[in-house]
């Protein structure tokens, strides 16, 4: 038996268009369209290629965004003045403080700046408090584990006396997620690193989701046969390269494996440093001499592949539902932010 996949793609577009028919509807009602704002501190490269991401999301649905980006050097008070500016913004309906913050910021003094009504993460003691408790509902719910909460929905997942396992007990997806799963009457396990023979735990679960973090931690033995699994990882796995060799940092020291640009090569490549083809010099992509330029620098790859905490190629022969990395969870995150967005802009004009 080959598991059927959870396309997160296509449920995530389902959600865009119900979001975008949403901000339609509620602009014609009452003049108001959601917006959404955005804090960058620092230079972070990730969460500017992931805010970028969430800007574009927000236009395709007619969403507004509101970009702030602050200098690292920014102090605590500065940040948390931004975020109560943006709480009184009328315009505002949901803010989102990309983390991590630059060290020596308190990000949970920041995240708890945030006005419960436009927190869209979820992540206000007082939204958290809801979900787990027994006849309340928060106002959001946090974006990933609502996401897993949706697939496992459209893939006809039956919740009600359920065993349901969740591997993980993080506070942004494994302990949400845990807590959505009782609110729909699953019996539940929580399953963390002290947590004794964990295949055989795991094995019992009709719905497991996977969000540790591990590279192709989950086997096809730890998975009930026709079992939903829900894979929330995103790891990053080196694949080995006949031209791999090993180098030297000049400037950390640090010895890495990766070979010169092959030109044959197509995707699933990574630029891990650069060669000085004069001296001889090799230096990781992160320690490159400061105000040294790239060009006439020889540029060296690892190849990799991502990959979630499941093993894919074997799980799917076991499983009856599998969710595929990339293209599963990953797409629903920005897709339930949106519709967090909407949700508050929404009890605003109400």
């Amino acid at each position: 038996m080959t598991a059927e996949l959870i396309d997160g793609v296509a449920i995530a577009g389902k959600v865009r268009s119900e979001v975008a028919s949403g901000v339609e509807k509620l602009l014609a009602d009452t003049g108001i369209t959601p917006g959404l704002a955005t804090v960058i501190v620092g230079e972070n490269i990730a969460s500017q290629t992931y805010v970028r991401a969430k800007r574009k999301a927000c236009a395709e649905v007619g969403i507004q965004s509101f970009g702030h980006e602050l200098p690292a050097a920014s102090t605590q008070s500065e940040v948390e003045m931004l975020v109560r500016q943006l709480n009184a913004d009328r315009n505002v309906h949901g803010i989102l403080v990309q983390l991590p913050l630059p060290d020596g910021l308190d990000e949970e003094a920041v995240l708890a700046a945030i006005s419960i009504q436009k927190d869209v993460d979820g992540f206000h003691p007082i939204n958290i408090g809801k979900l787990g408790m027994k006849g309340r509902d928060p106002l959001f719910v946090p974006c990933t584990p609502d996401g897993c909460m949706r697939l496992l929905e459209e893939s006809g997942a039956q919740f009600s006396g359920a065993n349901a396992v969740v591997l993980g007990r993080s506070n942004i997806v494994g302990l949400p997620a845990a807590m959505l799963l009782l609110k729909r009457d699953a019996t539940l396990t929580v399953c963390h690193s002290r947590t004794k023979d964990l295949p055989t735990v795991c094995r019992e679960a009709d719905i497991l989701i996977a969000a540790v973090g591990r590279s192709e931690m989950v086997k096809a033995d730890w998975v009930k046969r026709g079992a939903h699994v829900i894979d929330v990882g995103i790891n990053n796995k080196w694949l080995d390269h006949p031209s791999d060799r090993e180098m030297v940092c000049e400037i950390s020291g640090e010895t890495f494996t990766a070979h010169r640009q092959d030109e044959s090569e197509k995707g699933g490549r990574k630029r891990v440093g650069y060669l000085d083809e004069k001296s001889g010099s090799v230096y990781l992509r992160e320690y490159l001499p400061e105000g040294r330029s790239i060009d006439g620098l020889v540029k060296l790859f690892r190849r990799h592949k991502l990959v979630g905490d499941v093993d894919f190629e074997e799980v799917q022969e076991v499983a009856g539902y599998i969710t595929p990395v990339p293209g599963g969870v990953g797409p629903m995150t920005i897709a339930q932010l949106l519709s967090n967005t909407l949700r508050g802009a929404q009890a605003a004009g109400g």
